[in-house]
């Protein structure tokens, strides 16, 4: 039987539209591909680091155990963090509670838990230690685990807590490392491309000064305090007779405890968590070294994990290989 024009035409459209859709399908592949390389982006780090000791420094150590387990819960593994604790006040002979640090007076939540792992503690914590990590500058001996092995793909979160200045910050009431030091650091890791985005928090006295020398690129700043404020604490304790954290770095939290590896949430966000009617000191922000919009840069893009897969068409020969294996 002769096949009619109008049993063709409904045979034709279909055809057209499966036709659309897989180029569409094919364009979708393709943009997502095209992000892919331009991003730049295949790994996270972060350098955490508490620079005080002594027992009333005691919320400095739980701020930091606190970043280390949001960051932890969002997917960054123990071998893309690089964990730096000036003082144990889990073994503190002063604490009530031994082998845990609170970072909330209801006593729920043991920051320090029992899968912590401190790369750098006690008198490692200095001055050196922390540049050499930065710049990758590290005896040939020093253990993978003590180690940043960034490259430029990689976006770094650095955070640091403990008692600072205009300009500076104390390492263990022993010495200093001043914003140009720093700044100077951030751009020999520029220049040895160890970082594809850097983002900076610091929760001190005065933190503002600390990114004022910043002149490399990518590099994203957060303070807890502008110059001449203080950096309050929070969530007294009368049972230990310390603070358990600092203003700033618990509203931080607080809000980075809202957040799922598939999270949507922005860096503009992150910069309203603390106003001035909670921390007390204004914090600060610096964005104009960084190439990308904050308001297009997602919190997980540094406090996440990234998982990307890169295909080549390039051949490789295994046949030497496996000759090997089988002569064994």
């Amino acid at each position: 039987a002769a096949v009619g024009p109008a049993r063709v035409r409904p045979c034709a459209a279909a055809v057209l539209v499966l036709v659309c859709c897989a180029a569409a399908l094919a364009s979708g592949v393709q943009d997502q591909a095209e992000q892919f390389f331009r991003s730049g982006h295949t790994n996270n780090w972060a350098v955490l680091v508490c620079t005080s000791r002594f027992w009333f420094n005691y919320r400095h150590v739980a701020n930091t155990l606190s970043v280390y387990r949001s960051v932890k819960r969002l997917g960054i593994p123990d071998s893309h963090i690089v964990l730096m604790l000036a003082d144990d006040m889990a073994c503190n002979p002063r604490n009530p509670k031994p082998a845990t640090v609170f970072s909330h007076k209801n006593m729920e939540l043991n920051v320090y838990g029992d899968d912590v792992e401190v790369d750098y503690r006690s008198y490692e914590v200095t001055v050196e230690n922390f540049l050499r990590v930065l710049t990758g500058r590290i005896p040939p001996s020093t253990p993978r685990s003590k180690r940043l092995l960034s490259d430029d793909r990689s976006n770094i979160l650095i955070y640091m807590t403990g008692h600072g200045g205009n300009g500076f910050l104390k390492f263990q009431d022993s010495e200093e490392i001043t914003n140009v030091e720093l700044a100077d650091a951030f751009e020999q890791m520029w220049q040895k491309r160890r970082y594809n985005e850097l983002l900076f928090i610091i929760d001190t006295c005065q933190g503002a000064s600390m990114y004022e020398r910043f002149y490399s690129p990518n590099i994203m700043a957060l303070a807890s305090s502008q110059v001449g404020e203080d950096s309050l604490s929070h969530q007294p304790d009368l049972g230990i007779g310390v603070h358990l954290m600092d203003r700033y770095t618990f509203y931080v939290l607080e809000f980075l405890e809202e957040i799922h590896p598939a999270s949507q949430t922005n860096m503009n966000d992150l910069f309203q968590v603390c106003p001035k009617s909670l921390c007390v000191s204004t914090p600060g922000h610096r964005t104009d070294l960084f190439q990308r919009d904050p308001q297009n840069v997602l919190i997980t893009d540094f406090f996440g994990s990234v998982r990307k897969v890169e295909i080549t068409t390039e051949m490789v020969s295994l046949d030497s290989d496996l000759a090997g294996f089988e002569s064994k």
